[in-house]
């Protein structure tokens, strides 16, 4: 399995890139690979600043939707519109083509409660 050791996690089974005080977030590979083949993305929450563990979105699989919490406040930039008309990239490249939003952070102290490669891989394998 796949993890990034430069990125954070969260429970939720989200990545997080931190770019100074934008964050790139996405589903991590053991989550697209508990979800199976994905259908659609959808993010209604662009331009809308939202608080930490709020929904900004949904996740469609051929079998559920899971719904997509965002891991620290801050406002959504940007939305990755290749999801639009390819969802199977958050299967194929969860890390790289498949990121789902970019975000502008409120509150940088909270990116001290997301996890490391290491504690989140302890979650997932517990």
């Amino acid at each position: 399995m796949n993890l990034p050791s430069e990125l954070k996690y969260t429970k939720d089974h989200e990545w997080v890139k931190i770019d100074n005080d934008i964050i790139t977030v996405g589903i991590t590979d053991f989550a697209q690979g508990e979800l199976g083949d994905i259908v659609y993305v959808e993010v209604e929450t662009l331009d809308e600043t939202l608080d930490a563990d709020e929904v900004f979105g949904s996740v469609e699989a051929v079998k559920t939707v899971s719904d997509l919490f965002l891991p620290v406040a801050g406002e959504i930039i940007e939305f990755n519109e290749n999801l639009e008309d390819a969802p199977e990239l958050v299967n194929t490249d969860p890390y790289g083509e498949g990121w789902m939003i970019k975000v502008k952070i409120s509150d940088t102290s909270q990116l001290e409660n997301l996890l490391s490669a290491d504690a989140y891989k302890a979650l997932i394998s517990g």
